[in-house]
């Protein structure tokens, strides 16, 4: 324990002795929050009911693709149990987002030479198979339109293997990391910003490929398209983007794990080409275009005074159970709300609790948030997904709306299931010293770290965007990165319940800080349309 720690052990203690002495109003004293700090790490760390709710979940329920009947049914799940933890306003605010898709069953096999089941996963919203599709292997490589010539004519009949296979990869880094503080010192960088106008339409073209390359298969009369995973390890992911209604995939998908997929080029290369079958029962659901964000509330005491928010996205992939991306942090999320309800006292300012969907589809939820509650951008609205979000980030200029100022602070989580260390100031110096105040009474659970750089992929980024207070904390690596990550590994057994227990309590007690604080954390200044960083580039037309 380090020294700073030890002199806030004692009066947390005191205060944790006296919280269970005085009846549950005394917790609005003066120094309520020192009591309501106590009793949420009190309860927090010896009745932890994170990793039960974890199970219900990620074990009993599962993946939960973006609109999809598995998301609904989590969906439902966690509105009941916010009701049952006594929160209100507990509702679902929809957007526009596309079509539904449900994999019922799936298997890949090698049939020749020899019989041997494949790692593989079917890639989100791509069509099912008519029955079994079985059919010799065709090695075309193609990532850009222009080698479509190549292969015009060679394709009829086959199953498309479509990318480079590479070599075998030599990992070179810990599968399994914990952040050293030398480490944590490091991210204690400036994030200088950069601005290139021409990104977004490269970006654009290069999201669109597969969905042309897989038109160009079913034109030339070829029965699937196989890619290979980018993992080795027989880790499999199936990330798909093509879930507009009239522009899903032609044909069906699958990615195969790193080690099948180079078996299956060597026995093509060095004999006749291996047979494979493929079977993907998989439905579309066009019935409900919408998906959802499911929001709840601890009500505050004075309307006037704005609200603070936590959130973390419930939707995952499906390879695995979605459980540290992002199960982790809608746990969390749901366990700093039981905290704090149990304490029985209103907060000064309202605490809301988001659970976004489409953050694995371009942080669709939370931008659609943002557009119906903080600020608007003028977007092309003929713009869907992927492109829409890559258009949003550079649409000048930013138009906040009334509910603009409510919105007094944002916690996010969402790298995985490490424990907190401390959180990223995304290069706001003057939220710094608030921010370390209300990480303080952590310090003996290891939060004590404040760093300026800015962390990225994920739900406070388009909030950070117009200039909102929206925070995302640092986290221990563990294996998220490395192995968990989308993959089929993302399951309940690589979560760790002890930093589990912890995030909970850290996200419960920064929440209550905030909402009954008389600071507030200071606003970054609203962007204006940036200047391009590199005036003179060019850029190789090739790429």
């Amino acid at each position: 324990m380090s020294v700073s720690a030890s002199r806030r052990f004692v009066p947390l203690f005191a205060a944790a002795l006296l919280a269970s002495a005085m009846p549950i109003a005394a917790a609005a004293a003066p120094d309520g929050d020192s009591a309501a700090i106590a009793r949420i790490i009190d309860e927090g760390m010896n009745r932890s009911e994170a990793m039960t709710t974890a199970s219900a979940l990620m074990d009993r329920i599962g993946p939960r693709l973006t609109n999809s009947e598995n998301h609904r049914k989590a969906e439902s799940w966690a509105m009941d149990l916010l009701r049952q933890r006594g929160l209100a306003n507990v509702h679902v605010e929809p957007f526009d987002f596309g079509v539904g898709w449900n994999l019922d069953s799936y298997s890949v096999a090698m049939v020749t030479p020899r019989a041997l089941p494949l790692t593989a996963i079917p890639v989100a919203w791509s069509p099912a198979t008519s029955g079994t599709v079985q059919a010799p292997v065709v090695i075309a490589p193609m990532s850009r339109e222009e080698h479509f010539a190549e292969w015009k004519g060679k394709l009829a009949g086959k199953i498309v293997l479509v990318s480079l296979p590479g070599q075998t990869s030599e990992s070179k880094g810990p599968v399994f990391q914990r952040y050293t503080d030398a480490e944590i010192a490091e991210l204690d960088t400036y994030t200088k910003p950069v601005f290139d106008p021409d990104a977004a339409a490269l970006q654009v073209r290069n999201r669109r490929f597969f969905g042309k390359l897989a038109a160009f298969l079913k034109a030339e009369g070829a029965l699937a398209v196989v890619k290979m995973s980018y993992r080795d390890g027989k880790l499999v992911h199936g990330e798909g983007y093509d879930f507009q209604p009239g522009q899903t995939l032609a044909l069906p998908a699958v990615e195969l794990a790193q080690e099948d997929y180079r078996k299956l080029v060597r026995l093509a290369k060095t004999g006749a080409a291996p047979t494979i079958a493929i079977t993907v029962a998989a439905r579309y659901d066009e019935s409900n275009l919408k998906a959802e964000n499911l929001v709840a509330e601890i009500p505050g005491s004075d309307p006037k005074a704005g609200y603070v928010m936590a959130g973390a996205h419930f939707d995952s992939w499906i390879a695995g159970d979605g459980a540290n991306d992002n199960g982790a942090g809608s746990i969390t999320v749901l366990e700093a709300a039981r905290l704090i309800s149990r304490l029985g006292v209103k907060p000064k300012r309202t605490i809301r609790f988001v659970l976004w969907s489409g953050e694995e589809q371009g942080l669709l939820g939370s931008r659609a948030y943002i557009d119906q509650h903080y600020a608007s951008r003028p977007v092309d609205p003929a713009l869907k997904g992927i492109d829409s979000y890559i258009a949003w980030r550079n649409a000048f200029p930013i138009t906040p709306k009334p509910e603009y100022s409510q919105l007094k602070a944002y916690f996010n989580m969402d790298n995985g299931s490490g424990r907190f260390r401390g959180i990223y100031s995304e290069g706001n110096l003057g939220a710094e010293k608030l921010l370390k105040e209300w990480l303080s009474p952590f310090d003996m659970l290891g939060a004590d770290k404040l760093v300026v750089s800015k962390t990225g992929g994920t739900d406070h980024v388009f909030l950070q965007a117009i200039g909102l207070p929206g925070y995302q904390f640092i986290q221990d690596p563990l294996d998220y990165d490395s192995r968990v990550h989308h993959s089929n590994l993302d399951t309940l057994d690589h979560m760790r319940a002890d930093d589990m227990r912890q995030a909970a309590v850290i996200m419960a007690g920064m929440l209550w800080q905030a909402a009954n604080s008389d600071k507030e954390l200071p606003r970054a200044v609203l962007p204006t349309q940036p200047a391009p960083t590199d005036p003179f580039k060019v850029r190789d037309p090739s790429q």
